[in-house]
């Protein structure tokens, strides 16, 4: 799959770096696709067993970093297996080479590469690319969202009943009773439906497609939700931290429902 294809006109002002991030997200998509359902996929554990990674991710990371490092020299980066390089730099490279590692490890199709680049810690483009599925999402600050050059813009949905909304759960939910386990609860009894994709940047930017309602997860990384975040906000979401001291606690919603979902997840209107 040819990605510059998808390459939105209205991206004039940052077109030449979106352009390098969807080259990155290709080259990791098609490593990503070369292990898929592989029988020699080597894999190991993180933080606990449920914190997953892959020789999928560590060759799809070495192949932006080695991109970003001879193209961008002066540039930051984030990225989840290597840490940080250069973080004061003005702009800032920020990788999730493979989201939905567990998914991808077990032969489940959603999964995906992240990228985003921040200019003075704000988000100013971002690319998310599942490549099974054949879908890259895409947005630059002020110039809306797209799916595979198509804009696109969250629902319209208002009615609880009637929603279909997306969460996840966070690796620490054995130590911390803060997992989520009791929003999910609530929740349950006032939606049509609660879904669970294993992936944070694919929440987002399904959200931002329409595709769910909204979208609510804790404990988050910078790299799980730089891309997504600013695809969903592009496409019209309304996003708010519902932790202070909890990482990246997000929700993302359309406008006409957020009310009521911040209303469920925080218990105030």
């Amino acid at each position: 799959m040819n990605l510059n294809q998808f390459l939105p006109t209205a991206a004039a002002e940052y077109r030449t770096l979106l352009a390098a991030a969807f080259a990155m997200a290709e080259e990791a998509g098609n490593i990503h696709m070369r292990y898929f359902r592989s029988s020699n996929l080597e894999q190991s554990t993180k933080l606990n067993d449920s914190d997953v990674v892959t020789v999928a991710d560590k060759e799809a990371e070495a192949a932006i970093l080695n991109y970003i490092h001879r193209h961008f020299p002066t540039h930051g980066v984030i990225s989840e297996e290597t840490g940080r390089e250069h973080d004061d730099r003005e702009w800032r490279w920020v990788v999730d080479p493979l989201d939905g590692t567990t998914n991808f490890a077990m032969g489940l199709p959603a999964f995906c590469v992240s990228i985003a680049l921040e200019h003075n810690r704000e988000a100013v483009l971002g690319v998310v690319f599942a490549p099974y599925l054949g879908e890259c999402f895409c947005a630059v600050r002020g110039g809306g969202a797209w799916l595979n050059g198509t804009p696109i813009h969250c629902s319209d949905k208002a009615e609880m009943s009637k929603a279909v909304v997306a969460t996840g759960m966070p690796y620490d939910r054995n130590d911390n009773p803060d997992n989520n386990l009791a929003e999910i609860c609530r929740m349950a009894l006032c939606v049509r439906g609660i879904r669970r994709m294993g992936s944070a940047a694919i929440d987002l930017c399904y959200t931002a497609a329409g595709f769910f309602d909204a979208y609510w997860e804790l404990n988050l990384n910078r790299w799980d939700v730089a891309a997504g975040q600013l695809i969903a906000a592009e496409a019209g979401a309304v996003i708010e931290s519902i932790r202070s001291r909890r990482n990246h606690s997000l929700l993302a919603s359309n406008p006409a429902l957020h009310p009521s979902m911040r209303h469920m997840l925080l218990n105030q209107p």
